[in-house]
Order: structure tokens, then sequence, then C-alpha cells
């Protein structure tokens, strides 16, 4: 029996897509192993978000070529579709562009029979939404790909380039695989894509589809956005929200930048005017939900004087954590032509800066869930110890006899220990 490895780096979208290669690879008789054994095929999803992420899809292709230098070595996803870096193209011998995920399981398959090597396979098709639906997902809770591809070109940003332009799985499909993914067992599913806020389908937009969800899935109890614009969360989904408690009160809200002078550079759709009075109009709405967001720091033209202007700005949004990035200068992109970069070393000072503030932040958030009941929806235990998430996204820990994954359940939680929450069941 042949072996798969696969390697997947970077976002939730690839993370569906790993998933569905799995699936199908296993219909197809292969057997997966881990990708730090020897395989007759590895596949690395790979990731060009940042430099960082890069440099690890290249670390990884060039570790499972010394691994096996026999295997076929499988490329496919965002660093492949934009590098031209020939030293990693010579330990590849399938690369496989955005447009032809579709086809990988066979594509392995033929490489593995003929022993075929150097294939480049892009689909010659416009790009298109190919439903890739899932019967189970490996995780408790499931990830549902509704959408991909982004059209609104940040400065900064490669993923337009690798992932081309936006469209939506058609609603009928999303419902069906939702359907096939509760019925597998799975209580919680995350709607995610490139850019899941713009999704749009005959007429019917994100809130739309998020009613039928609730209303048609049969055994949904949880449905969460896995990241979302501000300019996309319309008073249709906040209304929605305020009536269905089983929308998970959690909203990741990229703001990348905190001062207008950045955010125009960054050709971000909003200023930092905008972007609070809308968190302030949420927040009035839906008292108590958890936002997060993600920043850039240290992008062209980012003063010492913008900075500390910037972090008045985000004491303003209240967010309950960060995610804290430095800027990755992408070739290809505008922002990697601009002027007045940033000295490394003052990046790696803010990012410092704003992870410790982060911690911070999420601490004086989970202090505020003291004394209150959660719904938990439990998704490891190990050494007496169950651990799962509020509807906040918040991690809960309960010590407990019974082993109660997968389940939601009532959980008052009593304190917080080292940065944990910890809870006891109610039970009845």
């Amino acid at each position: 029996m042949s072996t798969f490895a696969l390697v997947t780096l970077g976002c939730k979208v690839n993370s569906y897509e790993s998933q569905w290669y799995r699936e199908q690879l296993f219909q197809k008789g292969l057997e997966e192993v881990s990708y730090k054994e020897k395989a007759d095929v590895y596949i690395i999803n790979t990731c060009a978000v940042t430099n960082v992420a890069s440099a690890k899809s290249r670390q990884k292709i060039h570790a499972c070529r010394k691994l096996n230098p026999d295997a076929i070595v499988c490329a496919v996803g965002c660093y492949v579709q934009t590098s031209q870096n020939q030293d990693v193209w010579d330990d590849i011998d399938l690369v496989i562009a955005t447009s032809g995920k579709k086809q990988l399981p066979e594509l392995v398959l033929d490489a593995l029979a003929t022993r075929m090597h150097k294939v480049v396979y892009e689909d010659t098709r416009e790009y298109t939404m190919d439903s890739m639906p899932l019967k189970s997902y490996q995780q408790t809770r499931a990830y549902l790909k509704i959408q991909d591809g982004c059209n609104q070109f940040c400065s900064y940003c490669i993923i337009p380039y690798a992932r081309g332009k936006e469209r939506c799985l058609p609603i009928d499909e999303v419902i069906e695989n939702a359907k096939s993914l509760v019925q597998d067992g799975h209580k919680e599913l995350v709607l995610t894509g490139i850019h899941t806020g713009r999704y749009q389908d005959q007429g019917y937009n994100l809130t739309d589809l998020m009613k039928r969800l609730m209303k048609e899935v049969e055994g949904l109890q949880r449905l969460r956005i896995s990241s979302i614009e501000i300019t996309e969360i319309t008073d249709e989904m906040i209304a929605f929200m305020h009536e269905e408690p089983r929308i998970a009160r959690h909203f990741h809200i990229p703001v990348q930048a905190s001062t207008n002078e950045i955010l125009e550079k960054m050709n971000r759709p909003y200023t930092v005017e905008e972007f609070i009075s809308r968190l302030q109009y949420i927040r009035e709405q839906l008292p108590n939900i958890s936002i997060s967001t993600d920043i850039i720091v240290g992008f062209p033209y980012e003063s010492d004087e913008l900075f500390e202007q910037g972090l008045v700005n985000l004491e303003k949004m209240e967010f309950s954590f960060l995610h804290v990035f430095p800027f990755s200068s992408k070739e290809g992109t505008v922002a990697h032509t601009m002027k007045e970069k940033v000295n490394g070393q003052i990046q790696k000072n803010r990012v410092k800066y704003l992870t410790k503030r982060s911690v911070q932040l999420y601490n004086t958030y989970k202090q505020r869930l003291v004394g209150t009941v959660k719904e938990v929806y439990f998704e490891t235990y190990q050494d007496g110890i169950l651990m799962g998430h509020t509807s906040e996204y918040v991690s809960v820990k309960v010590k407990s006899e019974i082993d109660r994954r997968n389940e939601i359940v009532s959980v008052m939680c009593t304190h917080l220990l080292d940065g944990e929450v910890w809870g006891n069941v109610i039970e009845g």
C-alpha cells in the first residue's frame, strides 16, 4: 500500500483543503503517515502570507525531499503559486496551481504510477469555486469552506495574486456540506474563506446563509465565522445574532493598522473613526461579545509618532486579544516598492510590546467570565482535564472523571489561573 504524508501551513482555508485531500487519498487506498516518516508521496500545502510562512514552506519542501529522495513531492498552495524560487522547484515533482486543486488526488496517483517528475498542473479554466465537500473533520470543531479568492488588493497582501478573484460555493451545496458534517457528529461549524464576509450566491448574502444553516441543519448547535471585515458586518447580521444565541459571540475583525495615515497606504477601506464607531455599535447590540484582531506593525512610513498614536487608538478599540505581525515585504505587491521601510529591530520591539499587551488584554477579558455560566464545547480530554471553548472563543478547563468531548455543556467559570479559565460542570 502506498503511503502519503501531508504538511499544512497557513490559514483555515488551507486546513480545510488539506482535509479534503486526505479524505480523497484515503478513498483511493493510500495510507497516511507522519511527514517526519518515510512516505511514497509528500504533499505540502504551502503559504505565502508572510516571508516567515514562505520560508517555512521552503523548509518543509526541502525536508521532505531529504527524508525520501525517491518520493513524489507535491506542492500546492499560495507559495508555489507566487514563487519562482528555482532552488525550491528543483525539489518538487508535482506543482499544482490554485485553479487545479480539485485534480490533486488524481494527479498524485498518476505521478505514483508513472514516476513522472517535474509536472506543473494548472487548470486552463477561469478561476472557479470547486466543490470540495468533507464527510468528516479531524478535530471536534469542523471548518466549512464557503468562499475563496479576494478582490480587495490591500497594498501589502500577496493573496489576491495567489488565490485569484472572489468566488463562492453555491448556497445549496453549503447547506448539504453542513448537514454531512453535523451528521458525522460535529456540533460546531466554522464558516471560512479568504474573504468570508463577501459571500454571495443567487442574491443570498452571508447573513442569509447563516439563517438557512440555523434553520435547515438539524443538530447544529453553534455556528462561528472565522474572520470578517468590519465593513461586512451588517445591521442585518447583528440583528440576527441578537435573536439567535447559537451564533458564536466572537468576531475576529482584522484592523491591520490603527492610524489613518497607514490605513490609507495599506489601501484599507475604512478610517480609524469609522472602525471605532462600528465597534461601539456592535457592542451596544451584542454586549460582552469578544472581538479580536490582526495588526501589522512596522509598515513603511510608520514613524515612532504614528506608532504611539496607533497605540492610543488601539486602546479605544478595546480588543479582547491581538494577533501581531511584523510587516512582511512581498515581491509583487505595492508595499514592496514603498520607501521609508522601518528598521527590523524596531519592528521586533513593536511586535514584542503589542504581544505583551495582547496577553494583558486577554487576561482582562477572561476575568470578566469568572462568576458566569458559559456553554463550553469540549474538545480534548487528557489526564482528567477537559478543555473546550466558549461561544466567545475563550478556552475553559474543567477537572472531570468523565470524558465529555464533543459535548456542549454548561460550566460555571470559577477562577483564572496562569491565564487559563477554570470551572465546574453544572450537572442537570
